[in-house]
């Protein structure tokens, strides 16, 4: 739409309701598909021994399970309508995938943290997403069916909201927009909200790389070396590793050959300061971390370098691999996977780390990596009322809102295919209980397979019983 003017692009945006009505976003449509099926395929090129664990913190409660299942919703969003107002999207937007970060400048920013599924898709899937994990969350929490209707309503009106704020904007304006934890405090409607929230900056603010290294690392010898800590993290020639003998990656031997070549490939796509920045930095230790829901079996290293002042920097080196949005919703394919979470990343978020890049792995597996802890903050759902549940959701919403617009620049089009009314949100928040109906009985599913032997789960307790550390 470049070299459109306003009025033509708002029309453009409500020609998208000719595609997709508003109202028709309350429909799941109909759903044909096996979840143990789609699960299975999803587990494929893992590691075999983590595979249980994935399924037993799956199995911990039905959010858990619709935090590691994406694939199935972006399978049944596959096959509704959409409003083809294309755009990059997060892809795994759920309510735990947002959180408290510092940027380069050491300011304390909320945001969308999670790109592993990144992609180009129609905005609304991260939308459905979204208002689908606040209705999941409120009912695993016993709130009633208002107060669950309330938190999706809560998400889209402030997306709404947001979203023609920012059709109001100049390019450069969107660009410079930050949602600083001092903007949260001053658009909080409640004492109690106001009072999490500075206690959220209190704690963020001792999450440190300092404060990592006390905890899961000790000096041996003339370096630092992580403790082994199975199943969450462990040396990958140890005798504590979860790798099997013919893994490519673990014939390879030696750390240092495995890290040394990713880690040269590393540098190449960042900028030159930064190059200059991590050459002051001398490696100390590898390790293998499992990390999240959904993500777990995937390869995640751990990478400890410590400076001239033996202060510590950790890097996370993670397996990407194709996004969901990918498989049912079709665009350009990437030329790296891990150069895709990147690229996502950075049109997404207002700041991203200031250590983003990518790498190809050995056996050709893309990687991408980022900094492990920078004063990374992430919500206790189990401790809040229904109040502060439509809260956080007001702030999720205005935090997509500004994502989509600064890496679409269609802020125009999105807000006049929503329009000033609740119908799209009355729509959306329909979607999230009638989705969270199928997500419920997919968990029942699930539970019974793994109940039965068909599906093996394992909690990290019962796995952490097989070594003696």
């Amino acid at each position: 739409m470049k070299g459109s003017t306003i009025a033509e692009r708002e029309a453009a945006g409500r020609a998208a309701r000719e595609h997709s009505k508003r109202s028709s976003h309350r429909a799941v449509g109909e759903i044909r598909r096996d979840p143990l099926d789609l699960l299975r395929h999803s587990s494929e090129g893992r590691i075999k021994r983590l595979i249980p664990l994935r399924y037993g913190r799956m199995a911990a409660s039905p959010l858990a399970f619709f935090r590691g299942s994406a694939l199935l919703q972006a399978h049944d969003l596959g096959h509704v309508p959409h409003t083809q107002l294309v755009l990059p999207i997060c892809g795994d937007c759920h309510l735990l995938n947002f959180g408290g970060f510092a940027t380069p400048e050491r300011q304390l920013v909320f945001d969308v943290n999670d790109f592993d599924e990144a992609a180009h898709g129609p905005f609304e899937w991260d939308l459905k997403r979204l208002v689908a994990s606040f209705a999941v969350t409120a009912r695993q929490l016993r709130f009633s069916r208002a107060a669950a209707h309330e938190a999706a309503m809560s998400a889209v009106l402030q997306y709404r909201d947001r979203i023609a704020q920012y059709a109001q904007c100049g390019t450069l304006e969107l660009w410079y927009e930050r949602i600083t934890f001092d903007r949260m405090i001053d658009a909080a409607l409640t004492p109690e909200g106001r009072r999490r929230i500075r206690r959220g900056m209190e704690k963020a603010a001792g999450r440190t790389h300092e404060s990592m290294l006390e905890k899961i690392a000790e000096r041996v010898d003339d370096r630092y070396v992580m403790r082994d800590m199975p199943p969450g993290l462990f040396h990958l020639h140890g005798a504590n590793t979860l790798f099997s003998p013919e893994d490519d990656w673990f014939r390879i031997g030696d750390w240092h050959k495995l890290i040394d070549g990713v880690y040269a490939d590393y540098l190449q796509t960042l900028p030159p300061d930064r190059r200059e920045l991590l050459d002051q930095f001398r490696m100390q230790d590898l390790a293998f971390k499992v990390v999240g829901v959904g993500s777990v079996g995937t390869r995640c290293l751990v990478l400890l370098a410590t400076d001239p002042a033996g202060k510590p920097l950790f890097l996370q080196l993670k397996e990407a691999r194709p996004s969901v949005v990918a498989r049912y919703f079709k665009s350009k394919e990437p030329r790296h996977e891990g150069e895709r979470v990147v690229r996502g990343q950075q049109m997404l978020q207002a700041a991203s780390d200031m250590f983003l890049g990518w790498a190809t792995g050995p056996g050709g597996r893309p990687l991408y990596v980022r900094q492990l802890l920078d004063m990374k903050l992430s919500p206790n759902i189990e401790l809040v009322d229904a109040e502060l549940l439509a809260g956080y959701a007001r702030v999720c919403g205005w935090a997509l809102a500004r994502a989509h617009a600064k890496a679409s620049g269609r802020a125009i089009e999105i807000a006049a295919y929503i329009g000033r009314n609740d119908q799209f949100a009355e729509a959306l928040a329909d979607y999230a209980s009638a989705y969270a109906d199928q997500v419920e009985r997919d968990y029942d599913v699930f539970l019974k397979a793994c109940r039965s032997g068909a599906l093996e789960a394992r909690t990290d307790d019962d796995m952490a019983a097989d070594f003696r550390v």
